[in-house]
């Protein structure tokens, strides 16, 4: 048991959100099956994480499982991914549900075998009401592709309409504007950043306080683009399947230290 592992952290984020990253080299080093690290995620880790971050006080936690770029991987990679998927359903929902655990997912899903999207469908509808902690599962998801399908979301709806006066190049702030420029057709409408948000997959979570990514690598590689403006960023060289309830407790130690500012 760590030192920190009875500390209470004055400053707990609302909403932490995890770059899982390192499976395969984590099998290579114990020179397991290249899914050997998905599978201990998904069968043990992950529920150890999620307890661990309820007893926190933490109310979201999103796990980005898998990567619009990840279908690039091998064959043999992708359908053993997705044959983990499957166990999850069938397995580990419900044990989250038992626990009270809601379950949400940001991607599209519709890109995975029918069987697979109606599970996860099926998964999010059965812990709909639950309320000790939301899991988000960043399923096929990459941050372009969000804010691309968005976008396409506004093209087909009514978009707002500008206010008299103000306008920008691109999203509308109000303490920043210039006289509006006559716009093809006399359409004067225009998206407002404050609304752009409704039409992302995260639309009913808040943005994440705190963004961790396992593995050594330092960069975000499009999670969740818009939602990071103002997210702490804590890189770990741990790899995934050793990111164990010890190590998010240091994470969240370094978080207290921070000092966050909002841009003001």
């Amino acid at each position: 048991m760590s030192e920190l592992s009875a500390f209470r952290f004055p400053v707990t984020p609302t909403h932490i959100a995890i770059i899982m990253d390192g499976n395969r080299r984590w099998a290579r080093e114990k020179r397991k099956h290249v899914l050997a690290g998905h599978r201990y995620v998904a069968d043990v880790l992950l529920e150890e994480l999620v307890e661990h971050a309820a007893d926190r006080g933490i109310k979201y936690v999103t796990f980005w499982a898998w990567s619009t770029e990840n279908w690039k991987r091998t064959k043999e990679e992708v359908s053993g991914v997705i044959r983990i998927f499957q166990h999850i359903l069938k397995k580990n929902i419900d044990r989250l549900h038992r626990k009270g655990v809601r379950v949400k997912t940001i991607g599209n899903i519709e890109a995975f075998p029918k069987e697979i999207a109606k599970g996860i469908r099926d998964g999010v509808e059965k812990t709909k009401d639950n309320k000790r902690i939301t899991v988000i599962l960043a399923l096929n998801y990459g941050g372009r592709d969000e804010i691309i399908r968005a976008v396409n979301k506004i093209i087909g709806s009514t978009v707002i309409p500008a206010q008299a006066g103000i306008y920008t190049n691109n999203f509308v702030d109000s303490r920043w504007s210039l006289p509006r420029a006559p716009t093809r057709g006399g359409n004067d409408k225009i998206v407002y950043k404050k609304d752009f948000s409704r039409y992302l997959d995260t639309k009913d979570f808040p943005d994440p306080d705190l963004i961790i990514r396992t593995g050594g690598e330092k960069r975000l590689s499009g999670f969740l683009l818009w939602q990071s403006e103002y997210s702490e960023l804590y890189f770990t060289d741990t790899l995934m399947p050793d990111f164990t309830p010890e190590k998010l407790d240091e994470a969240l130690a370094d978080f207290t230290q921070r000092k966050r500012r909002f841009g003001k």
